[in-house]
C-alpha cells in the first residue's frame, strides 16, 4: 500500500477556490482503480495550507494517475508543498 501525505500552502484568499477545483480531482481519483481513499481539505488551523491524504493499494495505480497531475491554474495557486510518499508493506489493522 502506498499512502500520500502532507500539506499544500496556498493564499488565504485563494484556498477555497483551490478545494473547489480540487473536487474534480478527489472524485476522479476514488473512482481509480487502486485508489482506496484520497482527500484534500482545508486545515482547520491555519487558512493557508490544505492537507493532503491519499491510499493507494500499489505504487503502478498511483503513478498511473498522477501522470494528469494538476492543471495550470492550480498549479499557480500553490505557494510550496510538503508532501511525501510512503510505502507501506504491512499495515497494522485495527479491530
Amino acid at each position: 500500500m502506498i499512502i500520500v501525505a502532507g500539506q499544500i500552502r496556498v493564499a488565504a484568499r485563494d484556498r477555497e477556490r483551490f478545494l473547489t477545483r480540487s473536487r474534480e480531482a478527489m472524485q476522479l481519483a476514488r473512482s481509480t482503480r487502486g485508489c482506496l481513499d484520497f482527500v484534500v481539505a482545508a486545515d482547520p488551523l491555519d487558512a493557508e495550507r490544505v492537507n493532503v491524504y491519499e491510499r493507494w493499494s500499489d505504487r503502478a495505480s498511483l503513478h498511473a494517475f498522477r501522470r494528469g497531475g494538476p492543471d495550470d491554474e492550480l498549479r499557480a495557486m500553490i505557494r510550496s508543498i510538503g508532501v511525501d510518499e510512503y510505502d507501506v508493506t504491512s499495515p497494522a489493522r485495527k479491530s
